[in-house]
């Protein structure tokens, strides 16, 4: 069977997630790109409704990048799907 997911769960996941991004300066500067934000903006940023989810997407629509962080936390890829529907802003991604 498999694992539900919480709001707390998925939060901690892009939590996690934004930290290994944040730790590989390719990575961080691939999603800084992408987002358009400043490196120094992160941290106000991650306190908006649907930058988690944000988060999320980032890694969902790079398939190499998804599985390296999973690989490296132990983490099933497919719990980022999961969690971007229960993060504010996430729905709007559902398939």
């Amino acid at each position: 069977m498999k694992n539900q997911l919480n709001f707390d769960d998925a939060q901690q996941l892009a939590i996690n997630a934004l930290v290994f991004l944040t730790e590989d300066s390719e990575l961080l500067s691939r999603f800084l790109a992408l987002t358009g934000i400043g490196a120094d903006q992160i941290r106000a940023a991650a306190s908006e409704p649907g930058f988690l989810a944000g988060v999320l997407s980032f890694y969902l629509g790079h398939e190499p990048t998804l599985l390296q962080f999973c690989e490296a936390s132990g983490t099933d890829p497919a719990s980022f799907q999961e969690a971007l529907l229960l993060l504010p802003g996430g729905r709007q991604h559902e398939i």
